[in-house]
């Protein structure tokens, strides 16, 4: 830090500024003087000095004044009073109003140096902590994806070593985790933050336009082209894109996703011109790209291309204590966002979100925590609502027993199964307020085939015939 030591001399004698940001030159500092009072005041208000070198007796505004209004403007700005043998007394009050220090004229050049040293590696030093504070919040706090467990450190460890580079990035987890989140802080902590972020869900491109979303294309390449487009990666260039979901991608749009990967060029579709494109890649998915390669749904050399650096999200399940610290941070949030009075969560409901297996991770965690501050009344929130470890939701343990009685035998002309599926359905439909997922989630199937018997039946559907007969 030595050489950007600013270093600002305030003496009414100009020789002495003279020589004294001479030698501070010399010494490798960027020096500057003034000689009065108002002067260095508006020195400091204009720039940031580390160290100011300030005369004591000055004509007009006397040193102590200068001192305490340098002070009030920056407080972190270290001063050191210079002052003649008879001043000595008034260099003590200057301490006690918050110079660092005095030195005596004439001024005794080692003295000096030792000084300015000490001074220089203090700074550093709190200059070192204070980023040392940063980067222990960001490892403990990336947006919504906030943890303390082991799985979660390892998680940080690797992202902060890989945002200072522009190399690719693979990040896999189930579905919630956080991968986007993931993405988005790596680019605005890498070197290209000040570039775009162009992020694309795979899975919601259709085969037949997702070659032009990526790459463009020229004007008459198909039907509706009527003007050239560029793509993605064109809009992207200088920045990161970001690519959800890759697996969803055809074969053939692979091989050219991984010839525009190694070259670095990309072709519009329609077009025979080569377009060089400098993009960031950071990829995403939910399925394991190795067995996918394995069953021949995913290139394997594209698969070697991206998995450079892996980081791989665990689920929300697996963060033991994490889950509840994030449960704070996301019920904080909401409740600012929808203007809710701040709210607590009661014991129960706490081994309630412990238990359960989160299999839609943070997303359905967020979900589950937003119904539950708008619809629930009670001051301590118990997510009644929830499956505990068995499968059973708070209403139905409070009920007690088995929902089935040991005592029941069919009757001789046979059992409605479909009249007890529906009446189960509706069941869980009243107990879950009419929510569809949650009613799913009561059942243990899927939200798919609670609409299928809501809905379907009522068309008509052969299924519920084959099962009458």
């Amino acid at each position: 830090m030595k050489e950007n030591a600013r270093i600002l001399v305030v003496d009414d004698e100009p020789m002495v500024c003279l020589s004294l940001t001479n030698w501070l030159k010399e010494e490798n500092y960027w020096a500057y003087s003034v000689e009065d009072g108002a002067s260095a005041i508006a020195a400091v208000h204009a720039e940031k000095w580390d160290i100011v070198l300030l005369d004591l007796k000055m004509p007009g505004m006397d040193g102590l004044e200068v001192l305490r209004q340098i002070k009030s403007i920056s407080p972190q700005t270290v001063v050191v009073m210079m002052t003649a043998y008879a001043s000595i007394p008034s260099s003590v009050q200057a301490m006690k109003e918050g110079a660092y220090d005095y030195v005596v004229k004439p001024l005794d050049v080692q003295e000096l140096t030792l000084m300015l040293q000490k001074i220089v590696e203090h700074q550093q030093l709190i200059t070192e902590n204070i980023l040392l504070r940063k980067h222990l919040t960001e490892r403990y706090s990336f947006e919504d994806i906030i943890g303390k467990s082991e799985p979660m450190q390892r998680v940080f460890e690797m992202i902060s070593t890989v945002a200072d580079t522009s190399a690719t990035v693979l990040i896999t987890g189930e579905t919630g985790t956080g991968k986007s989140t993931i993405a988005r802080w790596l680019h605005r902590h890498g070197p290209r933050a000040a570039g775009p972020m162009v992020e694309v869900n795979c899975s919601a491109l259709p085969d037949t336009l997702a070659e032009s979303e990526l790459f463009g294309h020229e004007r008459g390449a198909f039907t509706d082209a009527r003007a050239a487009r560029q793509g993605l990666f064109e809009a992207a260039h200088g920045g990161t894109l970001f690519l959800d979901e890759l697996p969803s991608l055809s074969l053939p749009l692979q091989a050219k996703l991984l010839t525009a990967l190694e070259d670095r060029r990309i072709r519009r579709l329609g077009g025979n011109r080569q377009i060089e494109v400098d993009v960031r890649i950071i990829a995403a998915t939910s399925r394991d790209l190795r067995v996918a390669a394995a069953a021949g749904d995913f290139r394997e050399d594209l698969l070697h291309r991206l998995d450079l650096y892996r980081v791989s999200l665990p689920p929300l399940r697996e963060r033991g204590p994490d889950l509840l610290r994030l449960a704070e941070h996301l019920i904080a949030r909401i409740c600012r966002r929808h203007r809710l009075p701040p709210r607590q969560v009661a014991e129960a409901g706490r081994q309630r979100l412990l238990t359960y297996r989160w299999p839609g991770n943070v997303r359905e965690l967020a979900h589950e925590l937003e119904r539950a501050l708008v619809f629930e009344d009670a001051a301590a929130l118990d997510f009644a609502h929830l499956p505990d470890e068995c499968g059973m939701a708070g209403t139905a343990r409070n009920a007690g027993g088995d929902w089935l009685n040991p005592q029941f035998a069919f009757p001789e002309q046979g059992f409605a199964l479909e009249e007890a599926i529906n009446r189960l359905l509706q069941l869980a439909l009243k107990q879950s307020s009419e929510n569809i997922s949650r009613a799913a989630r009561l059942l243990g199937v899927t939200r798919d085939f609670v609409r299928y018997r809501l809905y379907g039946d009522r068309k008509g559907n052969h299924d519920s015939e084959t099962s009458k007969e």
